[in-house]
């Protein structure tokens, strides 16, 4: 079934889990989309440990690495897991806060104006199909809802962040993602 997104900026069907790491965007338009990769702990897959963070409730005492991220308050708009199961955190209208210190094209705070999309992995590891396929789906219909973002306003965390970032890395296919939209 194709995702349609809602008047309140919500996708159907995903799954919901709605992140109290938010606020609303200033003035002006979504206007990028940032692909990110995440795994808790890392390089592990599967398990409630991203939805917990993004939530707010990551429990410092199931994992030694989360004793040092546990207090963060981060969020991003979806989460693509490896299955291609769709998770969102944030409406898309906004600001989920993702990008951190950020600039594209001399424009500085990312999180503004742009869309965040985790994906299940690590930034030294490839993506799985089932991941692509979402995040093109995805991208066509938010690139549909934002005309502002163009196939040359989406980027990596690590083009927005350099030197900070090194997601979604160099497993990810960038040819293959432009050549599904």
């Amino acid at each position: 079934m194709p995702y349609q997104l809602t008047a309140q900026g919500w996708l159907t069907p995903a799954r919901h889990c709605s992140s109290p790491h938010w606020d609303e965007r200033p003035e002006g338009e979504v206007s990028l989309l940032v692909v990110h990769c995440i795994s808790l702990p890392p390089g592990q897959f599967g398990g409630p440990y991203i939805d917990d963070l993004f939530m707010g409730r990551l429990d410092p005492s199931r994992d030694p690495y989360f004793a040092g991220i546990h207090q963060l308050r981060v969020s991003a708009h979806c989460l693509i897991r490896r299955d291609g199961e769709l998770v969102q955190y944030v409406p898309f209208d906004k600001r989920a806060w993702h990008a951190g210190l950020s600039c594209f094209e001399g424009r500085d705070r990312c999180n503004d104006f742009s869309v965040g999309i985790e994906l299940e992995g690590t930034d030294t590891g490839t993506y799985t199909d089932a991941q692509y396929q979402v995040l093109a789906e995805l991208s066509r219909l938010l690139m549909a809802s934002y005309p502002a973002i163009t196939s040359g306003r989406l980027t990596g965390h690590s083009d927005i962040a350099p030197g900070r970032k090194t997601d979604p890395g160099p497993g990810f296919d960038w040819a293959r993602f432009r050549a599904m939209l």
